[in-house]
């Protein structure tokens, strides 16, 4: 994938991502912020967590996105009983009797962790070293994954019992996290209609995986104006309750704020959201296009903020 220019590079991206879009579309009825989060998440190389209850295509989703993208997709379903060596995989003693190192399913493009919060942590820290390290370490030996790689979680927010609730470090990893909606009436008839017939959409290759690397490598090239980059950091920076920066409302209902990892995917995140525009540089309004999926999750609301009712949402809208 060769560009005369960088100006001409933005322009396919912004081109590819419509293609995308289009694409999915075929299968996916509605959920088109959802679709451009994860999106904006592969090519920003970032992971994100889907948070839903049952029946809102999360799975489909997933696996389309997959598809219309040309790379290798695994599932991985969690449960109370995975072991860390169900994912990353294990060594085993050939005929030879010699160790010979069998891959997991983590070992692939798109991987699809399906209800992670229903596995023990023990489980759920091995998926997440492989996602920060991009590499998984048996026996002393390194193995690297392959890119490009993109973690995709889901999680059901209604039951509770019996679930493992990643802890505030684990749920840093993520660069989005994504909350799936009910569709409209309009579009759950549309949905019904195309998955009670004999409709079946082909779908079309728009990305490879080395074009998808180079649009990697283009976000971060992206230039941005020093007050957008301080923007994105005063953001984060305001969520820390008691610190200089930290707003009244933060102060009153946040317990913990966001950490520097936030910032850089405020940045990262707004680059893409520019690029996908058809913008050479982000501005503040992409910053904000992308605030709430980044901080929703890395801020810890108090007691006060449950008994009130106040959500992340409320506080990080307050912020702008």
């Amino acid at each position: 994938m060769s560009f005369k220019s960088d100006v001409e590079a933005v322009d396919a991206l912004a081109q590819a991502y419509k293609d995308l879009k289009n694409e999915i579309g075929k299968v996916i009825v509605g959920q088109d912020d959802v679709v451009k989060m994860v999106l904006i998440s592969l090519f920003s190389n970032g992971h994100s967590l889907l948070v839903g209850v049952p029946g809102l295509a999360k799975t489909l989703l997933v696996s389309t996105i997959a598809e219309v993208l040309d790379l290798n997709f695994k599932r991985i379903q969690f449960t109370p009983d995975l072991m860390p060596s169900d994912i990353t995989g294990a060594e085993i003693l050939n005929e030879d009797r010699q160790f010979q190192f069998n891959k997991g399913p983590v070992f692939t493009n798109i991987l699809l962790a399906d209800e992670i919060n229903r596995t023990p942590p023990k489980t759920q820290a091995a998926l997440l070293e492989a996602m920060q390290e991009r590499v998984v370490t048996i026996g002393g030996e390194s193995h690297k994954l392959p890119a490009p790689f993109l973690v995709l979680a889901t999680q059901n927010p209604i039951e509770q019992e019996g679930t493992y609730p990643l802890p505030e470090a684990q749920l840093d990893r993520f660069m989005f996290n994504i909350t799936l909606d009910y569709p409209s009436y309009e579009e759950e008839i549309a949905v019904v209609k195309n998955t009670t017939s004999e409709y079946r959409a082909e779908l079309n290759n728009i990305l490879s995986g080395e074009q998808i690397i180079g649009f990697q490598n283009l976000i971060r090239k992206i230039p941005i104006a020093d007050n957008v980059l301080e923007y994105a950091v005063g953001l984060a920076s305001k969520t820390r309750p008691g610190k200089k920066m930290a707003t009244q409302s933060v102060n009153d209902y946040i317990s913990w704020g966001a950490g520097p990892r936030a910032s850089q995917y405020l940045v990262l995140g707004a680059k893409t959201h520019a690029a996908i525009s058809g913008k050479y540089s982000p501005d503040i309004e992409d910053v904000q296009a992308v605030a709430n999926y980044v901080l929703r999750h890395r801020i810890v609301r108090n007691y006060k903020a449950e008994a009130a009712g106040i959500t992340e949402e409320a506080v990080i809208e307050g912020l702008f």
